[in-house]
């Protein structure tokens, strides 16, 4: 399964954990071009920091642009509850 989809069911699974928030940080950091903390991905479990690795090898590649969109608004939802929280 590509880092993409994984990192999309993490967030989806619970978003209010500090994985899914560290993701979804990343997530749209990478779809806006702009600056993410890099200390959430600092704080991941090392599978959760690898994921986060993967996932930005797997972003560079144009071919997982679904796969891409889904995660965005996966990562957004999540950014969406944290901020009504």
């Amino acid at each position: 399964m590509r880092a993409i989809k994984q990192a999309r069911r993490l967030i989806q699974a619970d978003p209010t954990t500090a994985a899914a928030q560290a993701l979804s940080d990343l997530i749209l950091a990478l779809e806006a071009e702009a600056t993410s903390p890099i200390k959430g991905l600092y704080q991941l479990s090392p599978n959760d920091f690898d994921l986060a690795i993967q996932l930005l090898k797997d972003w560079r590649l144009d071919r997982f642009y679904e796969g891409k969109a889904k995660a965005f608004d996966v990562a957004y939802q999540a950014q969406d509850m944290k901020q009504s929280a």
